[in-house]
């Protein structure tokens, strides 16, 4: 029989894990207390670093539950004590999806709005102020809202008009604004449209312009010391640019870790990766950075990707995971602390999965 409760590893030194302890690591899956897949909607996963990592789950009832470190707020229950179990997001009864940054969180409702909660000294939260709150605050401005997603200490939002929007920290020209101000409200993303996707790292960010599994076009922007852009540059941008197609077939998903890319191609059977690959979180089998999409060899079938600070998880047709990057918490969960420029496979007990999560800057992975 399938164990269908939320699964997750690695780091867990703030409670990230939601196992109901502290133990610093885990290189194979634990429980998370009290949630199976009947109710998990969706699963994010948040955090600045190794052991500042938490979680957000939402639930069928369109209530969200959080668990880790809360120094910010970020966990939304009205303090900054952080737990190592699930708790209950204060005023939060009609989200339709979440989002989790470095230490801010962000839901989008049922009327198409959008409230966020944690660390504001960016203006992350959107609500016009840089003071943090450790509760939900509506996001100024902000209507007919489809998706949502949170980078380290920015924010952006995709409006069913395929206009992006989006609010933060900017140094790096992640608001694609054409500037490098910081934004308390949400700005425009310059000359981008129909966009049908967006995905945030640390301090970059990607769209899929176009109908998703139908060809379209993945534009990027913010920082690319590393080549996170896929421009074939290491120049950072403030405004969007075409990431290098070198791929065959059609985009289906795009998703962003702390400073690398992937994109799922060819209706699922390919996945290319771009930008820092110190760990190997490319999966390509080196450690050399590329400023192009690249793809992981042997892997086919894939449904979904998140990536982590440095590691990369996959969601396979067959309900299984692989993992690949760096595992020095047991982030990739196959018993290991050993770093791996390949896929591994996630303990094979971890089946009939339908929903992944890593933290944009954290070393843990979640998965039901």
């Amino acid at each position: 029989m399938q164990d269908k409760r939320l699964k997750s590893w690695g780091n867990n030194r703030a409670g990230q894990l939601g196992d109901g302890t502290w133990t610093d690591f885990r290189t194979s899956t634990t429980t998370v207390i009290g949630l199976t897949s009947a109710e998990v909607v969706k699963i994010a996963a948040g955090g600045t670093g190794p052991a500042n990592g938490y979680g957000l789950a939402l639930l069928t009832d369109h209530t969200v539950l959080s668990w880790g470190i809360n120094d910010s707020g970020q966990l939304g229950d009205g303090s900054v004590s952080g737990h190592n179990a699930p708790g209950q997001v204060v005023d939060l009864s009609t989200a339709r999806d979440i989002a989790a940054g470095g230490s801010h969180s962000l839901a989008l409702l049922d009327d198409q709005s959008v409230v966020a909660w944690g660390r504001n000294n960016h203006g992350q939260l959107g609500n016009g102020t840089t003071a943090d709150s450790s509760v939900p605050v509506r996001v100024e401005g902000l209507t007919k809202v489809i998706a949502v997603a949170a980078g380290l200490h920015h924010s952006l939002a995709l409006r069913e008009d395929g206009t992006v929007w989006a609010w933060g920290h900017n140094t790096n020209g992640q608001l694609g604004d054409n500037t490098t101000d910081h934004r308390s409200t949400p700005v425009p993303v310059t000359s981008l449209t129909g966009v049908s996707q967006i995905a945030a790292g640390a301090n970059h960010n990607l769209a899929l312009v176009g109908p998703s599994g139908n060809g379209g076009v993945v534009m990027a922007w913010g920082y690319n010391a590393a080549g996170q852009l896929g421009d074939a540059t290491t120049t950072t941008r403030n405004t969007p640019v075409k990431t290098r197609d070198t791929w065959s077939g059609e985009v289906s998903r795009i998703e962003a870790g702390c400073n690398h890319s992937m994109a799922v191609t060819g209706r699922g059977n390919s996945l290319h990766t771009w930008g820092l690959n110190t760990s190997g979180q490319l999966g390509d089998n080196t450690t050399n950075h590329r400023t192009t999409p690249v793809p992981v060899p042997g892997l086919t079938g894939i449904q979904l990707v998140a990536g982590g600070r440095e590691h990369t998880i996959a969601l396979l047709d067959d309900g299984t995971v692989r993992s690949w990057g760096n595992n020095g918490s047991g982030q990739l969960g196959n018993g290991t602390t050993t770093d791996s420029a390949t896929p591994v496979t996630t303990p094979t007990a971890l089946t009939g999965v339908d929903k992944i999560a890593a933290p944009v800057a954290g070393d843990f992975s979640m998965a039901n």
